[in-house]
């Protein structure tokens, strides 16, 4: 099974939470490991009443300069998706990473 993965993270906290997915298995592609791309961003929140957040206040609007970062996750089940998200989630420090991940197809 194939995934892209996508998270966005503050710039400062990027290559944490790359090691943190190369650790994990993402980013191999044929004799490569460690494979990823980045691309820099403002991210916007408001964390609300509950929240715990590491960056900004309660009820204010924030802006975040924060890096997407993408790779490859290529696995034999979701249970080792699964792991390399949790990973991924230790090494973030948000309370709420934004995390996309979408089925591949080999073409």
């Amino acid at each position: 099974m194939r995934f892209h993965l996508i998270v966005y993270v503050p710039l400062a906290d990027a290559p944490k939470v790359r090691k943190a997915l190369a650790g994990a298995g993402a980013g191999k592609l044929g004799n490569y490991d460690s494979c990823s791309f980045s691309s820099k961003g403002i991210g916007r929140f408001r964390p609300l009443k509950g929240a715990h957040p590491v960056i900004g206040q309660i009820g204010k609007v924030e802006e975040v300069e924060e890096e997407r970062i993408e790779a490859m996750v290529d696995v034999p089940s979701e249970k080792e998706l699964h792991a390399v998200i949790a990973a991924m989630r230790e090494a973030h420090p948000y309370e709420e990473p934004a995390i996309h991940v979408l089925p591949m197809i080999d073409v």
